[in-house]
């Protein structure tokens, strides 16, 4: 099978910003009006791209990359709004809902408890005979009918993970699956129709973006998590035990985010039986993520060249081994089933040189994080002069502090190099002088976090790797979207050529 090798990104810049964490009334960003808003918002800042994290949903620690589904949306995502306006909710319904007093974070939690009930009400007022719907359910049926039932089951047995549940449900039994899709058939429509309102709603989003004229880069976790659809259905697909349990899980071994290393704990593929079904569980996957983005970021690139196995039952991450991946052959398959959309590697971290041969045979651009480029000498590759016409520069990623917050803490020679590098004298002019070079350089694309266009310290950091809680929770405020900042942006991308 032939990989074709796609060609750079248009040159520009862009900004991350997860839709959690744009604002809205209840409690979490959606697809509704303040998403529109954000659009224009790029556009008018002079900014091609919008880098957004999974809009999968959001399972074990609230993260969005440890979903109960590799395919299905975030049911918090649907902008209640926009059901009112559609006749699904009554005026007044969608404000009913507790979702937290303070517009600055997501209280999960809330939403875990209320948000359900208030789609239920719009489920309940959907004609179930709407031409859109069907034609939707029937399109996605592949995984949709089996994610629906998941869905359903896991809330019949009170939110506990699939392994739980009793034997026959869980090894798939046909008759346990009969009886459940009979008896629990409304509930299963219902996150069908989660399912097809969030598509709905986020699909005519980004046409929106593209006329706009913004590109939405998706991010697709390489990995899914062990209480998930996926794992459930297609059990053969990883390494697990005649019990069903995870022989090794995947991590990454003791880095510059953790000391310990990064233990996931998401169950590895069998990439044997993967390929033994020529890749068709990724096909299907990457086929739906070349719908709902113009590009896709696969996170943890690396794991296609090589894995880290970590044998399961470890606390840490620092016992783990290297085994070699699918490589090429899920290359091929990938770049089949892109339909031409474009893909970045997020090569951070071990960098080999299988990885280095597959970014030079599919032309996937890699990532450089100007944040990390002051802690070593001038010859990281992290600084601005190291980049070219097929790297994607970011200031850090969701995984790193805000520039500010981490700067502010910085002493030493690491401080001391940054400040003679950019030319400043004080801290707080560091990120900004950054986000400039980043601009001026050769990089095809540049990604600041939205939280360090704004200046803001720690406490608006996205999350902070292997900690259990308190990530992903923080909000923009409406009021911090201003015309200054929109105007700085849009002369930063005229006077650089990425416009």
């Amino acid at each position: 099978m032939e990989i074709r090798k796609q060609d750079p990104l248009a040159r520009g810049a862009g900004i991350l910003l997860a839709v959690s964490s744009l604002p809205s009334p209840h409690g979490i960003g959606t697809f509704g009006d303040a998403a529109y808003g954000f659009v224009d918002f790029l556009s008018r800042a002079g900014q091609r791209y919008w880098q957004v994290l999974p809009l999968v949903t959001t399972g074990y620690g609230d993260s969005p990359y440890q979903s109960f589904s590799a395919f299905a949306g975030n049911p918090y995502y649907i902008d209640l709004d926009d059901l009112t306006r559609e006749g699904l909710l009554k005026p007044g319904e969608a404000d009913a809902s507790p979702c937290g007093d303070e517009p600055w974070r997501i209280d999960y939690a809330l939403l875990y408890e209320h948000r359900a009930a208030v789609l239920k009400r719009a489920f309940m007022r959907m004609n179930p005979f709407d031409a859109g719907f069907l034609d939707f359910c029937a399109r996605r049926s592949p995984w949709l009918d089996d994610y629906a039932l998941f869905m359903a089951l896991k809330t019949h047995y009170g939110g506990g993970p699939w392994t739980d549940w009793p034997e026959a449900i869980r090894r798939r039994e046909p008759y346990a699956l009969a009886e459940a899709r009979q008896t629990l058939e409304e509930d299963i429509q219902f996150w069908k129709f989660c399912e097809y309102k969030g598509c709905t709603q986020w699909l005519a989003l980004k046409s929106y973006a593209g006329e706009k004229g913004i590109q939405i880069i998706g991010d697709m976790p390489i990995y899914v998590s062990m209480d998930s659809a996926d794992v459930w259905v297609h059990p053969h697909l990883f390494q697990l035990d005649k019990n069903l349990n995870p022989l090794r899980v995947a991590g990454v071994p003791p880095d510059s985010f953790s000391e310990t290393g990064q233990l996931w704990g998401t169950p590895l593929y069998d990439w044997g039986n993967m390929e033994a079904e020529d890749f068709s569980w990724w096909r299907q996957r990457v086929h739906l993520y070349a719908e709902l983005y113009d590009i896709v970021r696969i996170d943890h690139f690396i794991g296609i060249a090589q894995y880290y196995a970590i044998p399961a039952g470890e606390t840490t991450a620092e016992n783990g081994l290297w085994m070699p991946g699918p490589g090429e052959k899920l290359i091929a398959a990938i770049s089949e089933a892109m339909d031409g959309k474009q893909i970045i590697a997020e090569d951070l971290g071990a960098v080999t040189p299988q990885v280095r041969h597959l970014q030079a045979l599919t032309g996937y651009p890699g990532m450089r994080l100007y944040q990390m480029a002051f802690d070593s000498d001038r010859n990281n590759l992290n600084l601005p002069e190291f980049y070219d016409g097929n790297t994607i520069a970011y200031g850090g990623t969701h995984d790193n502090d805000t520039l500010v917050g981490y700067f502010e803490k910085l002493e030493g020679r690491e401080l001391a190099f940054a400040l003679e590098y950019l030319g400043v004298s004080r801290k707080t002019d560091i990120p900004w002088e950054m986000i400039r070079t980043a601009y001026a350089s050769s990089a095809a694309v540049v990604i600041f976090q939205m939280q360090d266009y704004l200046g803001l310290g720690s406490e608006a950091r996205m999350n902070i790797p292997s900690t259990l809680s308190g990530n992903w929770q923080w909000r923009l405020l409406a009021e911090q979207v201003t015309s200054e900042l929109e105007r700085r942006l849009y002369a930063y991308a005229r006077r650089y050529g990425r416009l």
